[in-house]
């Protein structure tokens, strides 16, 4: 009856990943930055674990779909051979703290803005200009310079953005796992971050396997990759300015399910649906616009996100990713620090594990 090209169910795979990648999101408000604030405010271990346990099993899926399929991981921008270590920090460095001033990250603020947090609008719209900007505008001029500085470049290369062993990276997140899980009964509670980690896998096999079919059959062409969120917007406002001059694509699609799912799921789990950050006074319009723009900015620069690059970039098992979002949650860290001394670190919930609930 209906006849689909496959760039077309790519986008609808997309759009089914983002609604189910929303929804779990916004029913257990699955966060870096805040896993971060978590830690550093009441020592809770939660949703840390939950984001160590979506990587554990990213890595784990990706390399065995990759064992069974050629799905292009060394020819993903992020396994490139021509990296350049010092844009890459120094973005991750900027993202970390942009997420943390704007009190979450690119695919935190979709989920927010969909709860009922319009201070996260604004957050949003300034990553996909300042992105956009970073990618085809004024500031590409500056990235662009850093990015290709044969200087820079060279001392890059001395370090090679080799693969890490698969089994190595899988022990050190066993054994940090347990370290913030501390018993075995708590595992079950991680549902989210198993669910979450397979996904970014399934966006690996629908662009690098099912989608790799439009490179033999001469339809539009799809590329390899997986869940992102900085580049992506910059293209959604691309696509809503110059509609008649670009499509929609895998990352759109991702973007316009995680609001429509996070978005469902706030009308049944309500006890997130407007974030008390919106209203406080120490997070004010500023903190939006500055933060966002740092991360439009800084996830341009280092190549992804926190799920771009800490999630779909470390799936490659790169060492660039590794680095990257290392950079990304170290500044995110200190940045915190900083705004916690100065009793400026919004916290509207407590996640606790369950037993110390009651």
């Amino acid at each position: 009856m209906f006849h689909f090209e496959i760039y077309q169910i790519v986008n609808i795979v997309a759009l089914v990943m983002g609604i189910t990648f929303g929804a779990i999101a916004q029913k257990t408000q699955f966060c870096f930055s805040g896993s971060i604030k978590d830690y550093l405010l009441f020592s809770s271990t939660r949703r840390a674990s939950s984001v160590v346990m979506a990587m554990l099993v990213v890595i784990i899926s990706t390399q065995t779909l990759s064992h069974f399929y050629d799905i292009g991981l060394d020819e993903s921008v992020w396994r490139s051979e021509e990296i350049n270590y010092f844009s890459i920090l120094l973005g991750g460095l900027l993202f970390g703290s942009g997420m943390t001033i704007a009190d979450g990250c690119s695919s935190r603020h979709l989920v927010k803005f969909a709860q009922g947090d319009n201070k996260s609008l604004v957050t949003l719209i300034f990553i996909a200009i300042f992105a956009y900007a970073s990618m085809e505008g004024q500031l590409n001029i500056a990235v662009y310079a850093l990015y290709a500085n044969e200087t820079l470049r060279s001392l890059s290369s001395v370090l090679k953005n080799v693969a890490l062993n698969p089994y190595f990276v899988s022990i050190v997140f066993m054994i940090i796992l347990a370290f913030l899980v501390r018993t075995p009964k708590r595992l079950p509670l991680l549902w989210d971050g198993v669910i979450i980690g397979l996904l970014v896998t399934l966006g690996w096999y629908i662009t690098g396997v099912y989608g790799a079919q439009t490179l033999e059959l001469d339809t539009r062409y799809v590329p390899t990759t997986s869940m992102s969120f900085v580049g992506p917007s910059a293209r959604t406002l691309e696509l809503f300015t110059q509609y008649k001059e670009n499509h929609l694509d895998f990352g759109i699609s991702l973007i316009m399910g995680v609001l429509i799912g996070a978005s469902i799921m706030s009308k049944f789990n309500k006890k997130y649906s407007f974030g008390c950050a919106a209203n406080m006074k120490i997070h004010t319009l500023k903190n939006s616009m500055f933060g966002g723009a740092l991360m439009g900015v800084g996830g341009i620069m280092t190549l992804g996100c926190t799920v771009g690059q800490g999630l779909t970039g470390l799936s490659t098992l790169a060492l660039a990713s590794f680095i990257a979002i290392s950079s990304i949650l170290l500044s995110g860290y200190v940045t915190a620090r900083y705004l916690h001394s100065k009793e400026k670190l919004p916290m509207c919930f407590i996640f606790e594990w369950e037993e110390e609930k009651k």
